[in-house]
């Protein structure tokens, strides 16, 4: 296997094992958890993802808006290295792919300003970024309309999922 291989199989696994591995704390999210977990579309994946972090169960809402940025964005990079991967071997949806790629290049964009927009202290911003970023994710999955089985389906609705959880935290800061 080469290196490249071996780090993207890295990332993939680290990946799966923190959105996908339920934690004891997901039992007993905290109030905050809570608060924000139930405005989102899918209770139970806002739940382990923020919990796939060690310090949510401690975390005040800048800590998670710190900790959903993070794993956006490591998710974003993550699927961005997959599509290239996909693009070196997947003749069949080479055009659908390319635009995937400059969506979550968009992606990786949107959550970096995100991050600073929460490094600034001004979080005005952070969830029209995360807005951007599911906009990118939603761009790549139209890119395959019609396909019954997409390559980045899953990959997309957790991007989408990611970012909701952001924006949602972003509009706690700001009041809406």
């Amino acid at each position: 296997m080469s290196p490249s291989h071996c780090f993207l199989l890295s990332i993939l696994l680290l990946l799966f094992s923190i959105l996908h591995t339920p934690s004891e704390a997901s039992s007993s999210p905290t109030e905050l958890v809570v608060k924000i977990c139930k405005r989102t579309s899918n209770y139970s994946f806002c739940v382990e993802s923020l919990y796939s972090d060690s310090h949510t169960s401690n975390a005040d809402q800048y800590t998670l808006a710190f900790t959903a940025v993070r794993l956006a964005y490591v998710f974003a990079n993550s699927t961005r290295a997959h599509i290239s991967q996909l693009l070196k071997n997947d003749s069949q949806h080479r055009k659908p792919l390319q635009r995937c790629i400059l969506g979550y290049d968009q992606a990786v964009s949107a959550l970096e300003k995100a991050y600073n927009d929460l490094n600034s202290e001004t979080f005005f911003e952070l969830a029209d970024f995360a807005d951007q970023a599911a906009a990118s994710a939603n761009d790549c999955e139209a890119a395959f309309q019609g396909n019954p089985s997409p390559p980045l389906g899953n990959r997309n609705k957790d991007l989408k999922g990611l970012c909701e959880i952001c924006g949602i935290i972003g509009k706690l800061f700001t009041g809406q």
